[in-house]
């Protein structure tokens, strides 16, 4: 018997205005091809489900506890003191052993001040359809849709297309937030069901951006120019990071690129870094390198707009 095909998720936001036109319904993919230091939602880039532990919602062990006996792995055990952030009581915290937790949910499930939960769940096609469809009447007042976005979607390239396909034949515009970084078979398969590629540029020079990411730019590069040559629309998005591509020169080199694409990019959009993620760095004990560095000023940002604008781009801040 064949298995259902399905697809894992971590998030999924009604009401959004910054994923493409409209009101829309945003699904993040868990699992992405790229390490990049300044992710604000690091528990994306791992294909496998994880444990995420918020210290400021646990309550203590003394106070509940409840996590304890139900772990089957025993990957919780009492941890280190500290003082709660409203009352000021000494409590016991939780501690896990990421070793031999193979994040089941047993704990998420008694866990009440919910301090505990796991990004990751999976979704079979008419279980996500279903949700989407309830915000229907959204897309069709504000002229939005479904934006599905990670990670990288298209790191689970079945599911995804299938969705999108879904979704078109239910008259839902749709738009794909893409690294680009996937193979340009799959870039093919999804210009068919998608209406927008919300697509992420980062850095021009191929050294810089394999030594920040892990990968190479290559692909990404040539995705755009294969999306561009085959009608497909583009709103650019590029994160604004310090020591990165926050040069006047780096941004130049970026617009230059989207110029070459035509009519196809209907905008560049900037977006300036923030710092936000880290915490949820901490809170999944992701090892990996992590930027911490100060945010470009709303002044320096809108420079750069004018600076894209001056190359005859439509640009704006994000």
């Amino acid at each position: 018997m064949e298995r259902e095909l399905t697809g894992k998720v971590y998030d999924i936001q009604g009401f959004s205005i910054q994923d493409g036109p409209g009101i829309r319904t945003t699904v993040f993919f868990k699992g992405c091809p790229l390490c990049c230091p300044w992710c604000h939602s690091p528990e994306s880039q791992a294909f496998a489900p994880q444990l995420a532990w918020m210290a400021v919602r646990c309550i203590g062990i003394e106070t509940c506890g409840r996590c304890l006996p139900v772990c089957p792995r025993g990957a919780l055990s009492p941890g280190d003191l500290t003082r709660n952030a409203a009352s000021g009581e000494e409590i016991r915290l939780v501690r896990i052993d990421r070793s031999s937790c193979d994040a089941c949910g047993a704990c998420t499930r008694a866990c009440y001040p919910k301090a505990l939960e796991i990004c990751g769940t999976d979704y079979t096609l008419e279980k996500l359809l279903a949700r989407v469809l309830r915000d229907r009447p959204f897309y069709e007042h504000s002229g939005g849709g479904v934006t599905v976005s990670g990670g990288e979607p298209l790191y689970q390239p079945e599911f995804v297309l299938r969705f999108l396909e879904k979704l078109k034949e239910q008259g839902i515009h749709t738009a794909l937030d893409t690294t680009g970084h996937v193979p340009a078979d799959v870039v093919e398969r999804a210009l068919a069901h998608t209406d927008l590629f919300l697509y992420d540029l980062k850095q021009m020079d191929g050294a810089v951006h394999r030594a920040a990411t892990g990968v190479s730019n290559e692909r990404i590069l040539d995705n755009a120019r294969l999306i561009a040559g085959r009608g497909g629309k583009m709103q650019v998005r590029v994160p604004v990071i310090p020591d990165f591509n926050d040069s006047d020169a780096a941004i130049r080199e970026i617009g230059v690129f989207c110029l070459s694409l035509g009519a196809a990019v209907e905008v560049v959009q900037l977006l300036p870094y923030h710092n936000l993620g880290v915490v949820k760095y901490q809170r999944i004990e992701n090892r990996g390198k992590v930027l911490e560095a100060v945010p470009p000023s709303e002044a320096r940002m809108r420079t750069l707009v004018a600076l894209l604008e001056g190359l005859g781009l439509r640009a704006t801040l994000h």
